[in-house]
């Protein structure tokens, strides 16, 4: 029986830990896709028009500036919403445990 509770307990514990790192994701996603168009544009367009950076930024480079945003975008949301969603849940265990 106890075995049962231990087993149930760890599954819900799972199962949170997944909705967590799959909110975590799709926020990281979302705000790639955001910061992606946010440097894109102004990069691309001073690559265009900017005499400096017509001369010193070729494709590669453009393209790399993009990504690193957009990946450094994406790990610190879905990182802050993982450990958002994670506060936020053990602290409606805490309250469901003082009330049991």
């Amino acid at each position: 029986m106890a075995k049962n509770v231990a087993q149930s307990s760890l599954d819900q514990r799972l199962a949170m830990a997944k909705r967590c790192s799959h909110e975590g994701v799709k926020a990281g996603a979302k705000a790639a896709v955001v910061a992606t168009i946010a440097t894109a544009i102004p990069t691309l367009a001073s690559a265009r028009i900017l005499p400096w950076a017509k001369a010193h930024l070729n494709h590669t480079a453009q393209a790399l500036i993009i990504s690193t945003v957009a990946g450094a975008a994406y790990f610190i949301v879905a990182d802050k919403t993982v450990l958002a969603t994670a506060r936020k849940n053990s602290f409606n265990q805490a309250t469901m445990n003082r009330e049991a």
